[in-house]
């Protein structure tokens, strides 16, 4: 998620593109520091930035479709597969992704977490993963733990999460989210993103006597008594 100062930054940057007579959209580069943060510029300063359009109206600006998205895509089979090897909502497997790494499979923090679900070289060992830029052997290991904590914590997903950024020993000692502004965002965006992820369309039978035979009556929203029998993505 972009911080105000980012949005203020290219606010200011895309109101200058804009100040152009025959400007009719503005392409900002967007990468992350070392540390994490989101850094905007119009010049690609960093080989690793992901180029994004803006339509420009008057003084309005709108975001197209980032780059972000399209490199999401191709760890899609990754997510659902590993994801339903774990029972793990994949919903919460691409938002977890989405803050560490920005889908960055070379991401590496100043702390030496790694690829795409930023890793640390003791918990990848413990999964068994040798190579943690590989996006398979990431999302493998990655969702495993996330499912490792996920149980630890009761199917919590605030305290799985809260954990998966400050670690499973903050949380048992505060015995809620850890007091830390870092840890608290971390948890507010992912709910947040899986908060506004689709959600399956669920088909419900229920049976009804008609006239002495049963008539099997299909809905999508559940009554008492009725039996799930499909779910499909929307």
């Amino acid at each position: 998620m972009i911080s105000s100062k980012a949005w203020r930054t290219l606010g200011a940057l895309v109101v200058t593109m804009a100040a152009a007579p025959a400007a009719a959209n503005a392409q900002i580069y967007m990468s992350r520091d070392a540390a994490g943060n989101i850094v905007l510029s119009d010049r690609q300063v960093d080989p690793t930035a992901t180029l994004r359009t803006y339509a420009v109206a008057g003084s309005t600006f709108r975001a197209t479709k980032g780059v972000v998205s399209e490199r999401a895509s191709r760890y899609e089979s990754l997510i659902e597969e590993n994801a339903a090897a774990h029972g793990v909502n994949p919903h919460l497997v691409r938002a977890v992704i989405q803050q560490e790494s920005a889908f960055n499979p070379n991401a590496r923090s100043n702390k030496g977490a790694m690829g795409l679900m930023q890793l640390m070289p003791a918990t990848a060992a413990e999964l068994g993963v040798t190579d943690p830029y590989n996006p398979s052997e990431n999302i493998r290991g990655g969702v495993a733990y996330l499912k490792g904590l996920l149980v630890k914590f009761q199917q919590n997903v605030e305290l799985a999460l809260a954990a998966y950024n400050a670690g499973p020993t903050a949380v048992t000692k505060y015995g809620a989210v850890p007091p830390y502004r870092e840890t608290k965002d971390y948890v507010s965006r992912i709910t947040k993103n899986v908060d506004l992820a689709p959600k399956p369309k669920r088909i419900y039978k229920t049976v009804e006597i008609v006239d002495g035979r049963e008539v099997p009556r299909y809905s999508s929203v559940e009554t008492p008594g009725a039996q799930l029998v499909a779910t499909a993505k929307k």
